[in-house]
């Protein structure tokens, strides 16, 4: 039972959960989200085009982050006492989420409907899209007409724009024994009527290009689709994306937008004990690791001998293998820049990277599957994680998470010196396991992994059900593993 102070406490460590998920319906969204966290808190962003090696661009006790395509993220604390060859306290997660993505000509028009084309994005639970109120956000690149610059602004329609509606049960006497559909036309989201869209019947201005070029052998209607967003997407949803700018529509060049839950995060359940919101996986981890970050960084910087970092990547829910993915060198070049910086005047430059690599160690932070009342035989018997418990370890032998026994003693020792509780997740024999970004770090990188996250219920869905009581808890148990990594790991005895 938690006394009113602590209750306070966990709840405001859940409503800036809320806040955060409310903020970042894209990925591009939850690092713009991190990244003013970050600033805000004495952070100096770094630009990988630059050699940090100059000018002591980065020093002992600094702050920093780099981010890449604007949706993953690595930001990075050294220690006051960091010597060189020292280890590394990686807490990594993902800033992506399943959801529907507009495809690059999205405008359909059937029985008198404005229709928008998507493609599936990860591993969805499609059914939970329909008969939501959706809207869309993403990234739009716009042409500044002054000086020819191609520059990125996030835009976030704050509007029920989009609804996938269901087959009436008068029409599919079936629809509660099964609910079974074509993903290609069935999932098709209506934005409007043709016959009440201002224009319906625009035409669109007679350009001059290298369409009308015979040796290219191009209809202007193919140079356009390629060219014109107006001419791949519904004219009205482009002017609202123009509206929510500030921008002319010819500015427009393109844009990369995705459907979200325009229904808010938010605290429920009779004793506030609830977090109902979309993208809780991975967005938990996004939010914890931010705060911990901080939070190690204010309390205890200048006097810490190692460096302490959280990476964020897009991508993890395909797969990774992307230029902004774990699979790719992003968090393997920081490693290696960091590891050839001369941090002592008195020191040649020399190449620590594998020095490094050893005495260090990642935490996989993705979320769990808590214990689901209503198929409960879905779980192992004595590995069935409760929503606000703690944080879950994750483990399976196929290596399908990154966790072993080193892993474990590591990261109970810390969460007993932080009063974290813990529990330990497997999957039943015969049951799929999903995987995480652990093991891909782990063989990439050569470095100690464990993998865990908080629990939750209805992972993958529209609207996912974590506890709010153990959000705190994940925050506390990252801040701990920033705090007292070094201290625990020179404990841990190898063979």
């Amino acid at each position: 039972m938690l006394t009113k102070e602590e209750k306070a406490n966990a709840l405001e460590y859940a409503n800036g959960l809320v806040d955060y998920v409310n903020k970042s319906p894209t990925p591009y969204h939850a690092i713009k989200t991190t990244s003013s966290k970050l600033v805000e808190a004495g952070f100096v962003q770094l630009s990988e085009r630059e050699n940090w090696n100059k000018q002591e661009k980065v020093r002992k006790g600094g702050k920093y982050f780099v981010t890449r395509n604007d949706s993953s993220i690595v930001a990075f604390t050294v220690g006051g006492e960091y010597k060189e060859g020292n280890g590394l306290a990686i807490v990594g997660g993902h800033t992506d989420s399943p959801c529907l993505r507009l495809k690059p000509k999205s405008l359909i028009k059937k029985h008198g409907f404005i229709q928008i084309g998507v493609e599936q994005y990860g591993g969805m639970i499609a059914h939970t899209w329909f008969d939501r109120d959706l809207s869309v956000a993403g990234k739009v690149y716009i042409l500044d007409s002054t000086n020819g610059q191609l520059i990125p602004k996030l835009v976030k329609i704050d509007k029920p724009l989009l609804r996938i509606p269901t087959l009436a049960i008068h029409l599919n006497r079936e629809a509660n024994q099964k609910f079974e559909f074509d993903k290609e036309t069935k999932l098709l989201p209506i934005a409007g009527q043709v016959s009440l869209d201002k224009n319906a019947s625009t035409k669109h201005d007679e350009r001059k290009s290298c369409a009308d070029d015979p040796d290219l052998k191009l209809t202007s209607e193919q140079f356009e689709s390629v060219q014109s967003v107006i001419t791949r997407h519904s004219q009205s949803l482009v002017e609202l994306i123009a509206d929510e700018l500030s921008v002319s529509i010819s500015q427009i060049e393109d844009f990369e937008l995705v459907l979200f839950d325009h229904q808010k995060s938010v605290i429920g359940g009779l004793n506030d004990e609830f977090v109902f919101s979309p993208r809780l996986d991975n967005l938990t981890t996004c939010f914890t690791a931010t705060n911990a970050l901080i939070e190690a960084s204010k309390e205890a910087n200048e006097n810490q001998d190692i460096i302490r970092i959280m990476a964020l990547f897009d991508h993890e829910e395909i797969g990774s293998v992307s230029f902004t993915g774990a699979d790719s060198s992003f968090l393997l070049d920081i490693i290696q820049r960091l590891g050839k910086i001369s941090f002592d005047s008195s020191s040649n430059m020399v190449d620590n990277f594998h020095q490094v690599v050893s005495n260090s160690f990642l935490l996989s932070s993705d979320q769990a599957h808590g214990v689901h009342p209503n198929y409960s035989e879905f779980y192992e018997t004595n590995h069935s994680p409760h929503v606000n418990l703690g944080p879950v370890i994750k483990i399976n032998a196929n290596q399908r998470y990154a966790t072993n026994s080193s892993g474990i003693v590591l990261i109970k020792r810390i969460a007993e010196k932080v009063k974290v509780p813990l529990q330990l997740f497997v999957v039943k024999n015969g049951s799929p396991c999903g995987s995480t970004i652990g093991p891909m770090l782990s063989a990439k990188l050569g470095m100690r992994t464990l993998d865990l996250g908080n629990p939750q219920l209805s992972m993958h869905s529209i609207r996912e059900t974590g506890g709010s009581y153990d959000v705190i808890q994940l925050n506390n148990l990252f801040k701990g593993f920033y705090l007292h990594y070094n201290e625990v790991d020179q404990c841990l005895q190898r063979l």
